[in-house]
């Protein structure tokens, strides 16, 4: 029993030891845990996605997605840029939004073809940050015709 009492204590202090040692830099894990990745508060989006719902073919469909600057420093969008060429985003170009101030991107959609869509436009700002917002909807046909010529029209006339 004695043995077995010594080998445990010997075991154990060896365990305390090693992880004692200078091979583990305690301080690096708690820098990594205390420096988290920063969250970017300086653009904020109101919304980042909107749904049309169901619009008809041919009629072309606009929203404004309005942001506010959270920073504590200008900001100044670099670009908007859409998935495809049947969306086209609008914004000030040369206007900086001071700490505080909303403006807005007017996002447009040409309803050309039929069916089901989701586009994602994607906002550059302060030199290298990114935002992505996103429409999507249904365009339904419109009928290729307007409504049947009524023959009964005539009889009123008489």
């Amino acid at each position: 029993m004695k043995v077995f009492i010594s080998f445990c204590l010997t075991f154990f202090c060896s365990i305390n030891l090693f992880a004692q040692h200078e091979g583990h830099n305690h301080d690096a894990v708690k820098t990594e845990i205390a420096q988290e990745p920063k969250v970017d508060t300086s653009l904020i989006l109101l919304e980042t996605t909107f749904d049309f719902g169901k619009i008809p073919q041919g009629k072309p469909v606009n929203h404004n997605f309005t942001f506010r600057n959270g920073g504590k420093s200008d900001l100044k969008l670099l670009n908007v840029q859409a998935s495809c060429g049947c969306t086209t985003p609008e914004w000030e170009k040369e206007k900086s939004i001071a700490p505080n101030e909303t403006s807005t991107i007017k996002v447009g959609y040409n309803a050309a073809a039929e069916g089901p869509f989701s586009k994602t436009i994607t906002i550059t700002y302060n030199t290298d940050q990114t935002k992505i917002i996103t429409i999507k909807g249904e365009v339904w046909k419109t009928p290729s015709s307007s409504a049947p010529v009524n023959n009964s029209s005539s009889i009123l006339k008489d």
